[in-house]
């Protein structure tokens, strides 16, 4: 199979602030880049398919690495971007594992995604993997297992920290505050320094802190997929 879904935002703008947003470039590409070195496809779906911008934050020099420059100087990279799929052409049974990218506008369009739920739900009811990165943890945030329980419930969980949006100056502008509605989940949330690469895995939950984290959570993820070969 080695098939591997990536969930973007098409939210290119915050709602309540003259600021664009969009895919925070970094924590898509160096996810993807280790994945499709051990020989996994990355396919890329939104929630409602099509195009996804690129929070032009992201593409600061003091934020890019060459990796990044390499990346987004790759057509075939940014016409993906460009042309994601949406939940509707998605069959959950072709995916190994669900990955949720950042960048802040998929606070507004991830939480409630009941589609989106609902494959990522069957990923892991079939074995698979559920990971994300930074702000892209508020796709767990209203998954359900099986049994009807909250995902992350009782499980070790990473996500952008309540000190990190503080600092950007942006703790009044989100709809709430990703670390807190983690917790509110049940989640047992667990950071390591602000701004420095953490991932944790807590049986087939992977995740990342915040935008430095992204290679960590493909790491974690790759552990589990080599172990269950």
């Amino acid at each position: 199979m080695k098939n591997i879904l990536v969930v973007v935002t098409n939210i290119s703008k915050y709602p309540n602030l003259e600021r664009a947003t969009g895919l925070w470039l970094g924590e898509a590409v160096h996810f993807v880049d280790q994945m499709e070195k051990e020989g996994y496809k990355i396919v890329y779906v939104s929630p409602k398919g099509g195009y996804t911008s690129i929070d032009p934050h992201s593409l600061q020099p003091d934020q890019m690495t060459e990796l990044d420059w390499q990346y987004y100087s790759n057509d075939d990279f940014l016409n993906k971007l460009g042309a994601t799929l949406s939940a509707e052409d998605v069959n959950p049974e072709d995916y190994d594992a669900i990955y949720y990218t950042g960048g802040h506008g998929v606070m507004w369009d991830f939480p409630n995604d009941e589609k989106l739920q609902n494959i990522a739900s069957k990923i892991y009811d079939n074995g698979g993997i559920v990971s994300a990165v930074c702000h892209g943890t508020v796709g767990l945030l209203n998954i359900k297992n099986a049994a009807g329980n909250y995902l992350i419930a009782d499980k070790k969980v990473a996500g952008f920290a309540n000190t990190e949006e503080i600092a950007l100056g942006l703790d009044k502008i989100v709809p709430f505050l990703t670390e807190d509605e983690l917790v509110n989940r049940g989640a047992n949330y667990v950071k390591g320094e602000d701004w420095a690469a953490f991932a944790v895995v807590d049986d087939r939950v992977v995740t990342g802190q915040n935008p430095a984290s992204g290679g960590a959570v493909a790491k974690g993820v790759l552990k589990l997929l080599k172990s269950a070969r």
